[in-house]
């Protein structure tokens, strides 16, 4: 980090932030920089309000979605400092009103740790009933409007939320296991989880305007959020939900300065603390991590290196906003980036913002990277398809993200990635990125990262790809009539093959009719 590139970024952050709100269609933006403890910029883009044209202003109140789970994360840690819990005990055992249990009685149990880091086999919705209706009809099993009650978690799951694959056998994104960690906290400390949060969180970091509750003195500044959809912006309908630890917090980007100065602070700030230096170094530590080239998880955050600096993150998206919260730590730096229009190229958007700050070339720059070899006599082994392990509700993101699987060719003299939905459809370059291991890779596509190892079974042979983008995922080797690319063909093979049948013995079938009626007459 320099102080020109400080300067240099907040010079240009009006001209930064236009081109991505014009090339995302947004209709608001807040941006907050944090160096040293002390906001630095702060500024509000485009308007809250569409219908009043009221602009965005840096107490703009947004909803920030899933960063949530990282308050959430301190106040478990809070509970583990003061000795009332332990990360590698069943969550079980805490909770009073339901249990967490997998069909399996002889399953390992669910722990803390497991759900701080997004392990736990928890999947997308609590039943697969229930994310076949989300896929389908694209409509929340309950419509939860300001000002309605809100089902307690025990009722909510009816005493028992299941896992969809054992602990610790993959990484799969799990908003339900943050809201047990939010009632495991209201169980635990005896306090309602949202008055808690404000006690013990909140108020002691001087956050007087948040909350995980909405409320009318959140009224008057609330940004109306929105979704671009054919060709004009929709206004969002603003929803609530029974696992509301796991994204509900309201706030500003004046606000979370406050938050971004602790965490670039061992957990203080002017007002006060919230977490003791070495807790708040392991959250921001890996705890979960496929392989030390690709991302990792901590407790709560994910974690990056951005060419050899220290990051920690978390975004957030709920419909009508995307939020994005940056923090390298040892270099005093920290970037908040909100929308009240759906786009989750936000995330990424920051992460840019902060390689600014710190004077590091921008991702699309990065690649291919300079000197370092393709590996062609290592293509046969890594070439085929790839598809997530079992786990149905788990892996709906993958199925979202990707269509399932993941096929790895070559074309063109280079190693190829291609997916059967989403970003990576058309196909992409894999550039290897490390000169010591030719299993390595990297892409950017659309201003996102794509980091992606190959990786070897006991017997030396690649049979699994490990690969971040935003989230983690491991795709296994499998045989290519497995692949919905080689199904769908397959079908589609078939039908045409049915239809030139069909018109074959369509084009017979006159002569044949034809003779018989001549013969009749």
């Amino acid at each position: 980090m320099s102080k020109s590139a400080v300067e240099s970024t907040l010079r240009l952050m009006d001209e930064t932030v236009a081109r991505a709100m014009n090339q995302y269609t947004l209709s608001g933006m807040a941006v907050g920089v944090v160096q040293k403890g002390k906001l630095i910029f702060a500024k509000g883009y485009g308007v809250a309000d569409a219908s009043t044209g009221k602009p965005v202003t840096p107490d703009t109140i947004f909803r920030i979605a899933s960063i949530s789970k990282t308050f959430t994360a301190i106040a478990v840690m809070q509970l583990w400092e003061q000795g009332k819990i332990q990360l590698d005990d069943p969550v079980n055992k805490y909770l009073k009103t339901y249990q967490v249990l997998h069909p399996d009685p002889n399953a390992p149990p669910v722990t803390i740790r497991h759900m701080l880091t997004h392990t736990s086999g928890i999947g997308e919705n609590p039943t697969t009933a229930g994310l076949l209706r989300d896929l389908i009809i694209k409509q929340p099993d309950i419509k939860l409007r300001p000002g309605d009650p809100i089902p307690p978690l025990g009722e909510y799951y009816h005493g028992r939320l299941s896992p969809d694959v054992y602990p610790d056998v993959k990484w799969a994104y799990a908003n339900h296991a943050f809201g047990t960690l939010g009632q495991l906290i209201e169980d635990v400390s005896g306090e309602p989880f949202a008055e808690y949060m404000c006690r013990h969180v909140f108020e002691p970091l001087g956050m007087m305007k948040t909350d995980f509750r909405y409320s009318e003195k959140f009224v008057e500044e609330l940004a109306q959020g929105y979704v671009y959809k054919k060709d004009h912006l929709k206004s969002a309908e603003f929803l609530l939900f029974p696992d509301f630890a796991a994204g509900s917090v309201l706030t500003s980007v004046n606000e979370m300065a406050l938050y971004l100065a602790a965490l670039m602070n061992g957990g203080s700030n002017e007002h006060g603390t919230v977490i003791k230096p070495e807790t708040l170094e392991a959250m921001m530590s890996p705890q979960y991590r496929q392989d030390p080239h690709l991302a990792a998880m901590g407790y709560g955050f994910h974690l990056e290196y951005l060419d050899g600096h220290r990051a920690a993150w978390h975004g957030g998206s709920l419909e009508g906003f995307n939020t994005a919260l940056w923090v390298a730590p040892d270099d005093d730096l920290g970037v908040l980036v909100f929308a009240n229009t759906n786009t989750r190229a936000i995330y990424h958007f920051a992460e840019g913002i902060l390689r600014d700050l710190l004077g590091l070339p921008r991702l699309s720059e990065r690649l291919p990277v300079p000197g370092v070899l393709e590996s062609p006599h290592l293509w046969p082994e890594m070439v085929g398809s790839y598809g997530p392990p079992r786990g149905f509700n788990s892996n709906a993101r993958a199925w979202l993200n990707y269509g399932s699987d993941l096929k790895i060719y070559v074309k063109d003299h280079h190693l190829m990635l291609k997916s059967f939905t989403g970003l990576y459809q058309k196909g992409i370059v894999l550039y290897p990125v490390d000169a010591h291991d030719p299993l390595a890779f990297e892409n950017v596509t659309d201003g996102k990262v794509l980091q992606l190892v190959f990786q070897r079974n006991q017997h030396g042979v690649i049979d699994r790809i490990s690969f971040t983008s935003l989230t983690f995922f491991t795709f296994y080797k499998q045989p290519v009539y497995q692949s919905v690319h080689f199904k769908v063909f397959a079908g589609i093979g078939a039908l045409l093959g049915t239809l030139l049948a069909a018109l074959i013995l369509g084009r017979k079938k006159p002569n044949i009719l034809g003779a018989g009626t001549c013969c009749r007459k």
